[in-house]
């Protein structure tokens, strides 16, 4: 196993979702807390602050004060911008986001979840109505629910919250399992974990609760640890989007043409056979660094490599000069599963401006390092958060919205569908007009 791996799977980076109230950031403050992860003057600040939003706790002071990091946020009792927060165990290393559960902020929420590799979606006990069947859910939970499935988070947990306000009543933790269970089946989320816990006393977040003896499994804690998060996109091919083609400028004595960019997917190595989209030509590769090469230290060769893997920018050099420049894709020549290159692609969107989507306003659409002008074509289908169906007949897309869009680009891309690479199958959207990124992206026909 390489280094990289290994940096990897010593990380996980997770994102609280969840309505307003359901206790997203007294969970990330209760994980500080019971790691021994803040310090003793930040204790000391916080309980001495006047935006309190309980009373008292185990821990004495407001945990959600330790993520709310803006006035506003203390002030309005709110989450509002993305927080992150950084804990660690013997075993592993956690970088968390706080993401606002407001629906007001839901763009916060796909900012987060697009750089995580786990959601955890906190439900809220005491706001689920148990009188119907199957019991009915907040509409933002099933909202963050569609938007961690459709950003396709490879492992998600629901966390019920607030648990001892039903004396850890195991028929209602069971009522509202068969109501996740309901949900996560009509988006395609696969079978998800659930944990019964109470954010505010610390009940199977770290410690096992004793009050929920009828729960068998993992705490919230223990669950993320146990995760396998080495990336998926280290077992696909290469790709290679180039971000920006560099030249000597005649000081040196070698004629240096680099392209420089960041590994998507899969790796690279010295004396590998590339081929470039869209041109389609060839070439062997003769030298890759690290970075660039742009002082001095790094032209003597002290920042070549022999490979370099997913997630690291590097400079590449090629045995001969082609038609490459930026928005050009590396790929391996041996590649079995190329991507395509398509002008036209039906997507998931999710609509996040407040203007709604117009068919006849000129968008730019950013994908990896190349942008294209784009027009939505049709709209095919838009979810109805509250009943989980797809309505055909929408002709608009609003505010937090999600919608299935066919889009036709000004000139072709080279893509992946998103189920085969969430890196180079995913794009954002954003208005010419005001220059405001509008919408999210995932391709999944092309």
């Amino acid at each position: 196993m390489t280094s990289t791996q290994n940096q990897h799977e010593n990380v996980v980076r997770f994102i609280t979702a969840g309505s307003v109230d359901d206790g997203k950031s007294t969970l990330i403050g209760r994980l500080l807390y019971d790691t021994k992860s803040i310090l003793v003057d930040q204790l000391e600040s916080l309980s001495k602050t006047k935006h309190a939003r309980v009373t008292s706790s185990d821990a004495g002071v407001d945990l959600a004060l330790l993520t709310d990091g803006l006035e506003a946020e203390r002030e309005q009792g709110i989450t509002i911008d993305v927080a992150y927060r950084y804990f660690s165990t013997p075993r592993r290393k956690f970088i968390v986001a706080d993401a606002p559960g407001h629906e007001q902020y839901t763009r916060n929420l796909v900012t987060g979840a697009s750089q995580s590799d786990v959601a955890v979606i906190l439900v809220d006990a005491t706001r689920v109505d148990l009188n119907t069947t199957p019991a009915t859910l907040l509409a933002q939970t099933k909202r963050h629910a569609a938007i961690v499935h459709l950003l396709g988070l490879r492992h998600v947990v629901f966390a019920i919250n607030k648990m001892d306000l039903y004396a850890f009543d195991e028929k209602v933790f069971d009522t509202i399992k068969t109501a996740i269970e309901d949900l996560t089946q009509k988006i395609g989320l696969a079978k998800p974990t659930l944990i019964p816990i109470s954010a505010l006393l610390g009940a199977n977040v770290v410690t096992a609760s004793k009050n929920t003896p009828w729960y068998k499994g993992p705490t919230l804690l223990e669950w993320l640890e146990s995760l396998d998060t080495s990336p998926e996109s280290e077992k696909l091919s290469l790709r290679f989007p180039v971000q920006y083609v560099a030249r000597q400028d005649g000081s040196a004595s070698d004629d240096f043409r680099g392209y420089l960019g960041e590994i998507e997917s899969g790796s690279i190595r010295k004396g590998q056979k590339i081929k470039v989209l869209p041109s389609g030509s060839e070439a062997t590769v003769t030298e890759i660094y690290l970075g660039n090469r742009s002082s001095s230290k790094q032209t003597n060769g002290n920042n070549a490599v022999d490979s370099a893997e997913t997630g690291q920018a590097v400079a590449i050099q090629l045995s001969e000069d082609i038609d490459v420049s930026r928005g050009s894709l590396f790929i391996s020549a041996e590649d079995s599963h190329p991507p395509v290159l398509s002008k036209q692609f039906s997507a998931d969107l999710c609509w996040l401006d407040s203007e709604p989507l117009s068919l006849s306003r000129k968008y730019a659409l950013r994908h990896t390092t190349n942008t294209v002008g784009a027009k939505v074509k049709n709209i095919q289908q838009v979810l109805d958060v509250q009943t989980l169906s797809q309505a055909s007949d929408v002709h608009a897309l609003s505010t937090n919205e999600i919608g299935r869009v066919d889009f036709i680009l000004q000139k072709p891309i080279v893509t992946d569908l998103f189920n085969q690479s969430q890196r180079t199958g995913a794009f954002i959207l954003i208005d010419e007009a005001t220059n405001h990124t509008v919408a999210a992206g995932m391709i999944r026909e092309a």
